[in-house]
């Protein structure tokens, strides 16, 4: 369904709400229909209810109550939510085949650039442990939405402000004769291209050559030595914080439970990858496609259950088709903990889904499950990919 053919759908809603006495207002010539934007969830969203709510002499949200069951029972539309002050958001169907293919497709790269965007950035931070990690990951991120990047990091007594795009404080000895003791442990490197993307990205053909965007990034520092955590947790805790938050250096980070978020998305990752071993010996692999009503895979089961699962299967095509977004914004705001958060909203919702991926008792595995398997597998790789940004290993097994 076209967003103009969304558009018609959404007035011809208008029209029976109408038609019903539901609502006392004249029909508009054009409904507005836009992608959702912050807070918003599916494919598309229309202010519908909040143009109408004057004219009917109600609250927006009462109007968006009123229009949703008669946008729902709409071939084509999988799931009406309204958000905010009365924003109906639209989910259609038939888009899961679509976005898993995408996602499985591109594998890693899901959620970068096409190709460079002719952005030239300049990252220049303080000779800190946070600051250095910080860099190191933005400029990962920075890579993937198509910009050139270069990091370099202060020597002792600098003037704030003054670049020095020449020193590197994690490759080889620093000026003052050691390398800083955390480079080695957290794996920090400047200036080094990497699987994330190269160093001279060549602009786009007959682009206009672009002046650097300077930048010089002052998270706050973390107020203990994150090195006993060792790598992946204490990377964690200094880029899950958003910038302007002291980082917590706590066990907390190492603990293997279900209020440790690094642990969720780690265990999530291995999880989809327990599922294809597991599909695998039951003698079915993934493929993209739809999957299906809920009972288990389609069978019987209570109208409750069946509405549970197909809300978390709806959340995770959400979080999903939603990590592009989510990418790009923490490049542009300039801030990795955006991508760490995306990702343990990744994760949640994965193991929320994963009970309903593998046939149960004597059922045979079916087109569904096929579906489903594929879109854990696609779930994975959006973990895998995110944690490799972070520069965070993705197991296996956990």
């Amino acid at each position: 369904m076209t967003p103009v053919e969304l558009s018609s759908t959404v007035l011809r809603a208008v029209r029976r709400a109408v038609d019903d006495g539901e609502l006392a207002v004249s029909v508009p010539e054009r409904a507005q229909v836009v992608p959702p934007g912050p807070g918003g969830r599916g494919d598309y969203a229309t202010n519908v209810a909040l143009q109408l709510a004057r004219p009917a002499g109600r609250p927006p949200r009462e109007v968006a109550e009123i229009l949703r069951p008669h946008l729902g029972g709409v071939a084509g539309v999988a799931r009406v939510d309204i958000t905010g002050p009365g924003f109906l958001n639209i989910t259609l169907s038939g888009r899961e085949p679509a976005l898993i293919a995408e996602i499985l497709r591109r594998r890693q790269r899901y959620g970068y650039a096409d190709g460079p965007t002719g952005q030239v950035v300049q990252l220049h931070h303080p000779r800190e442990v946070r600051a250095a990690v910080t860099a190191q990951v933005l400029a990962r991120i920075l890579r993937s939405q198509g910009a050139v990047v270069r990091v370099s990091c202060e020597i002792p007594g600098e003037i704030h402000g003054e670049i020095s795009p020449e020193i590197s404080c994690e490759v080889g000895p620093d000026p003052a004769g050691s390398e800083p003791a955390w480079a080695g442990p957290l794996g920090v490197t400047v200036d080094a291209p990497d699987a994330h993307g190269v160093l001279d990205t060549p602009s786009p053909p007959d682009a206009p050559p672009s002046p650097p965007l300077n930048i010089t990034l002052r998270p706050v520092p973390a107020a203990q030595d994150p090195i006993p955590l060792g790598r992946d947790a204490a990377r964690w805790a200094l880029l899950h914080p958003a910038p302007h938050d002291r980082p917590r250096i706590t066990d907390e980070h190492l603990v293997q439970a279900e209020r440790n978020p690094l642990f969720r998305v780690r265990y999530a990752y291995a999880r989809c990858q327990a599922l294809g071993r597991n599909a695998a010996a039951l003698g079915f692999s993934a493929a993209p496609g739809d999957s299906g009503a809920f009972g288990h895979a389609g069978g019987s089961g209570a109208s409750g259950d069946r509405a549970s699962a197909s809300s978390t299967l709806l959340d995770i095509l959400d979080a999903l088709d939603t990590y592009p977004h989510a990418l790009a914004a923490a490049a542009r705001h300039r801030a990795p903990d955006r991508l760490a958060r995306h990702l343990v909203t990744v994760a949640d919702a994965l193991l929320a889904f994963q009970h309903t991926v593998l046939p149960l008792g004597d059922e045979k595995p079916s087109a569904a499950h096929r579906s489903r398997l594929a879109l854990a597998e696609a779930a994975g790789t959006v973990l895998a990919g995110g944690l490799s940004l972070l520069g965070i290993d993705a197991p296996t097994h956990l």
